[in-house]
């Protein structure tokens, strides 16, 4: 394998941890989501949920499959804030698909092929999550930096 193959290889490598690593927090955090959010949003949580523990298993999977050891997921995360209700629960549910979205975003800058296909349907799917979870879309999902500057630049004209 040449240098330049061998460096895109381990650059795919390091986002596909990275992926990993993002859902095994989600999957902690969808959790904690499930437990304070309102009965009228349950049945959307655990659906969360259940999608991220599919592409946390799948993930694991394809890290073996590239004779890997898998990132192994924390006993516990460190929340980006309390979450003593629902609303706090919403707000926590955005957090997580928007930080999914952003090392999917590296995984599909990173990874080809099949891998890569993968990695833009997991972005879609976060991307989507999150505009229900917020009740509105930003302008590029899973690119913090743009969307911040979007923002912060007002509408055009």
């Amino acid at each position: 394998m040449s240098g330049a193959a061998k460096e895109g290889k381990d650059r795919e490598l390091t986002a596909l941890q990275a992926a990993l690593a993002a859902e095994h927090a989600a999957v902690y955090g969808y959790g904690v989501v499930g437990g304070r959010i309102g009965e009228d949003r349950r049945a959307e949580a655990q659906s969360a949920y259940d999608a991220h523990r599919a592409r946390r298993d799948a993930l694991t999977r394809d890290l073996r499959d590239l004779d890997a050891e898998p990132v192994a997921a924390s006993a516990g995360y460190a929340l980006p804030f309390p979450v003593p209700d629902a609303a706090a629960a919403v707000r926590l549910a955005v957090v997580l698909e928007e930080r999914v979205a952003g090392v999917y975003s590296d995984l599909v800058r990173a990874a080809g092929g099949a891998q890569r296909a993968a990695a833009v349907a997991a972005l879609r799917e976060a991307a989507v999550r999150a505009v229900r979870w917020r009740g509105g879309s930003v302008a590029f999902p899973g690119l913090a930096e743009r969307s911040a500057a979007s923002a912060s630049a007002g509408p055009p004209g």
